[in-house]
């Protein structure tokens, strides 16, 4: 049986280094970062992440702010989508720098790498505005998310 684009984007292992990315990054900030896979899409990139930030409640967190990474496989697209609290502080060029980073290793089809990074560097900016505080609960869960 053939895989779908979305089972043959990533293999487990790989999925498992992604997921153990957004715990890393997760681990010194309130922010929650999630990444959602699916094939296609017939909207634009940055609408369909809203929707699925929105499907997947990632609009509930009390400092407003979640980050979503969406990738649609076989439309070779993806997208960043952050939410209000988070928007009203990065630099403004953050999320196109940081779509940069993960643009650049999916150019080489390193798309675990891509990913990685851009978790990563999602998490150093959460990090540098809603730092981690003892009380802080994961709100939302680190897992990929599929369509």
């Amino acid at each position: 049986m053939k895989k779908s684009k979305v089972e043959a984007f990533l293999t487990s292992e790989e999925e498992n280094e992604i997921v153990e990315a957004i715990r890393q990054a997760e681990k010194e900030t309130s922010g929650e970062i999630r990444v959602h896979i699916e094939a296609s899409s017939k909207k634009d990139p940055l609408k369909r992440a809203y929707e699925v930030f929105h499907y997947l409640k990632m609009d509930n967190t009390k400092e407003e702010n979640g980050v979503l990474i969406y990738v649609a496989t076989a439309d070779k697209t993806f997208a960043i989508y952050g939410d209000k609290g988070i928007d009203k502080l990065v630099p403004d060029d953050f999320w196109n720098s940081t779509k940069d980073i993960i643009l650049a290793h999916f150019k080489k089809n390193q798309f675990k790498d891509g990913l990685v990074e851009g978790i990563l560097r999602a998490g150093q900016e959460l990090q540098a505005h809603f730092p981690w505080q003892h009380d802080d609960v994961n709100e939302l869960p680190n897992e990929i998310s599929k369509s």
